[in-house]
């Protein structure tokens, strides 16, 4: 199979960012988010969700992409892989709101022959990273992101608005961003 060269060029920044390099992972993101939102947007329609679940699944994914980078195997192509993240995160959101998702075999055959292996490392990171936020953010990356909760469900348990809970896990996102780039610097 072919790969784009605009794959290949989001790949080699991604191991570059893995290597520590703050600009290159900048760059991937920014590249990535439009095809990342029209993925989305693709998958929505699909499985019949609401066009407003699209941000919520593009939000998602660029915090899944972040903190489980190191899944990635640098010597596959990025682009089945961002795809797969999109797919679980929808399915997620949907599956959040009670709807059942049937997801064809075919949609998962290259990712069940990655050995997934989930060590306490990542917790680890994971943890540190978002003690660098402040609540509300921790507590709202940790209730969707982590605990799978939707957007309306930590915004009721917080007592907030939804809207402000999207605003809060975007900056929770930049900030997570903004640790990633100055830990990278202290480690290289």
């Amino acid at each position: 199979m072919k790969y784009s060269a605009r794959e290949e060029e989001w790949a080699a920044w991604m191991r570059a960012a893995m290597a520590g390099d703050a600009q290159s992972y900048d760059r991937f993101l920014k590249a990535v988010t439009p095809y990342l939102r029209s993925i989305a947007r693709r998958r929505c329609d699909q499985f019949g969700a609401p066009p407003s679940e699209v941000e919520d699944v593009v939000q998602e994914v660029l915090l899944a992409v972040h903190l489980k980078r190191g899944t990635w195997d640098i010597s596959r192509p990025i682009g089945p892989w961002l795809s797969t993240i999109v797919r679980n995160k929808l399915i997620d959101s949907l599956r959040r709101r009670g709807r059942h998702v049937n997801v064809p075999i075919e949609d998962v055959m290259e990712t069940l022959e990655v050995d997934q292996q989930d060590d306490g490392a990542d917790r680890i990171d994971v943890d540190r990273m978002l003690e660098g936020l402040r609540d509300p953010q921790r507590e709202i990356v940790r209730s969707i992101s982590l605990g799978g909760a939707g957007v309306r469900e930590t915004a009721e348990r917080l007592n907030m608005t939804e809207g402000a809970v999207r605003v809060a896990l975007h900056r929770a996102l930049k900030g997570l961003a903004a640790l990633y780039r100055s830990d990278r610097r202290e480690d290289g």
